[in-house]
């Protein structure tokens, strides 16, 4: 679609290099693409370790928060900038990663990611108060920020374009399932030793990594250090990306456009940005390279990610809620029945890897989100009798749709950018899956309370001395409580009180049904976008030559 590379090179020399790398050894890598021709394989666990660290710790601390209040004498609302710090963080420096990557190299920024959010990981262990948590928490969303696009640019560049989905499907275990496994470990470590252990468990996992970059990972010939640096990118890039994300993030707690300071985030967010997006398309080395957008498949993919995403991150923000404040599930035994989505990933994702070389990716989205929209029919049809099974297998289904999902998208968008331009690429693919995610939980939490409101409005109008199934209720309640040993005025209250609790769970049951289906019909919607994608080029068959 476009014959100009983000970087300025043409789209000719990035062919003959996807060509060099599609002929180079036979176990797939390319010493010419930076990466040991030797060991794809070794390159991807070097890798991979960190980004399973950075995307855990997004999930992670969730269910600790109120032990991290109790602790450091805070309250659990203030504790929860220990999260929003992080996520703030490393939304700004995700797409910053290509250039500082350039501006260190590669290897050595990896080293110094891994090393710096292990550090800080450790720091946050050791945290005597909040502030200071905090503090640490920036660093490790700023040093884990640049882990994601650096191992997954690693990845696309080890192996054959043929293989990649192979190596995706490694890389996506991790996406998918640690933001799953972070609730249950979490809530593992904090009951059993403490929430400290939450960070340390970091510092082995670290240490590892370090020394399998260190020994596998080599920097791309063609990385060249940038003559300039564009201050003006950068800064544009961290006050709106941060100012967005920490709208994301608190505008639900503060009511949003009801709270002063949320309104103002979101004008800095939208004045900043827009300025970003001129000054990043005008300046000669731009800190983020938006010219990636003109590529037709890289535009779509990235918008299909940013669903993705939405659906994923929000539907998995709801089910824990649902369990914990409805069926009154313990953290710990709700993590477990949380963990089939994970059991799925992890068998579905190996297998799609090996197969989405040699079948249309295209053909796989599309099988991915039916599932997924299946998924959430089934999710759609819950109640407040729901059993383990009941919750097991439209988990499980949704597991396989999202790694139908995953591997091919991720292979598809990279598939026509340069190996020059796929540090940058991979940036901006993983800026927008994390700002998806945020964007999803922020609207699904956001729908979840004003549904439940007027479910509450709709179902609350039918109590009433008016209604004959009312007061036979009422009636019933206040016998049972009497012959419980209450007097007839207590048991009158407390009946009136069951009765408005059993209003507000069915409420909020409703409104959990219509948010399902509302993803559902989302899930739907992105399939027409899917054919706007090309074909890999290594699946397609050259052009046959005209007989002279």
């Amino acid at each position: 679609m476009n014959d100009q590379s983000d970087s300025g090179v043409p789209a000719q020399a990035g062919a003959a290099a996807r060509t060099l790398a599609d002929t180079s050894s036979p176990g797939g890598g390319s010493a010419t693409l930076g990466s040991d021709a030797q060991h794809p394989w070794l390159a991807a666990l070097s890798v991979m370790a960190g980004t399973f660290m950075v995307v855990l710790d997004t999930t992670v601390v969730n269910v600790s928060l109120p032990h991290i209040a109790g602790s450091l004498s805070a309250s659990v609302e203030e504790s929860t900038w220990a999260l929003t710090s992080y996520l703030a963080a490393n939304a700004i420096i995700l797409p910053m990663t290509a250039w500082l990557a350039r501006l260190v190299g590669r290897k050595r920024l990896l080293i110094l990611a891994v090393a710096g959010f292990t550090t800080a990981s450790a720091l946050c262990g050791m945290a005597p108060n909040l502030m200071m948590l905090i503090a640490f928490r920036v660093i490790q969303g700023m040093t884990g920020g640049v882990m994601q696009p650096l191992s997954q640019a690693v990845m696309l560049e080890a192996f054959r374009p043929r293989d990649r989905g192979k190596a995706m499907g490694l890389w996506s275990i991790g996406i998918i399932v640690a933001p799953i496994l972070g609730p249950v470990l979490g809530g593992w470590l904090t009951d059993n030793l403490s929430w400290r252990w939450v960070f340390y468990v970091n510092v082995p996992l670290g240490l590892v990594a370090i020394a399998m970059i260190r020994a596998f990972i080599k920097d791309p010939p063609y990385m060249r250090r940038p003559e300039r640096i564009d201050g003006y990118g950068i800064f544009l890039l961290a006050i709106g990306i941060g100012a967005l994300q920490i709208a994301l993030d608190k505008g639900e707690e503060e009511d949003w456009l009801a709270s002063g300071w949320i309104v103002a985030l979101l004008i800095t967010t939208a004045v900043f940005l827009v300025a970003l997006v001129i000054r990043e398309l005008t300046a000669r080395q731009p800190v983020v390279n938006l010219r990636v957008f003109k590529e037709r498949t890289y535009a779509v993919g990235v918008m299909l990610i940013s669903v993705m995403t939405f659906v994923l991150y929000g539907s998995l923000v709801m089910l824990p809620v649902f369990l914990q404040v409805l069926l009154g599930y313990p953290a710990l035994q709700a993590g477990f029945t949380l963990m089939p989505r994970g059991y799925a990933s992890l068998f579905a994702t190996p297998a799609v890897g090996l197969i989405v070389g040699y079948i249309d990716p295209r053909k796989l989205l599309t099988l991915g989100f039916l599932l997924g929209a299946g998924s959430l029919f089934w999710f759609s049809d819950l109640n407040l009798q729901v059993n383990y099974w009941n919750l097991f297998w439209p988990q499980f289904l949704q597991g396989i749709s999202f790694s139908l999902l995953m591997v091919p998208l991720t292979v598809v968008t990279m598939d026509r950018i340069a190996p020059e331009a796929i540090g940058n690429a991979a940036s901006l693919f993983n800026l927008m899956r994390n700002l998806g995610g945020s964007v999803g939980i922020a609207v699904t939490q956001t729908l979840l309370d004003r549904f439940r409101q007027g479910q509450i409005n709709t179902l609350g109008s039918h109590v009433s001395a008016n209604s004959p199934a009312a007061r036979t209720t009422l009636e019933g309640l206040r016998r049972m409580f009497v012959a419980h040993g209450s007097d007839p005025m207590t048991a009158t209250q407390q009946a009136h009180i069951m009765v408005w609790d059993m209003v507000q769970k069915q409420a909020a049951t409703i409104a959990y049904l219509d948010v399902y289906r509302l993803l559902m019909f989302l899930c739907l919607l992105a399939i027409p976008f899917v054919f706007l994608l090309k074909k890999p080029a290594h699946q397609t068959k050259p052009a046959v030559p005209a007989a002279e």
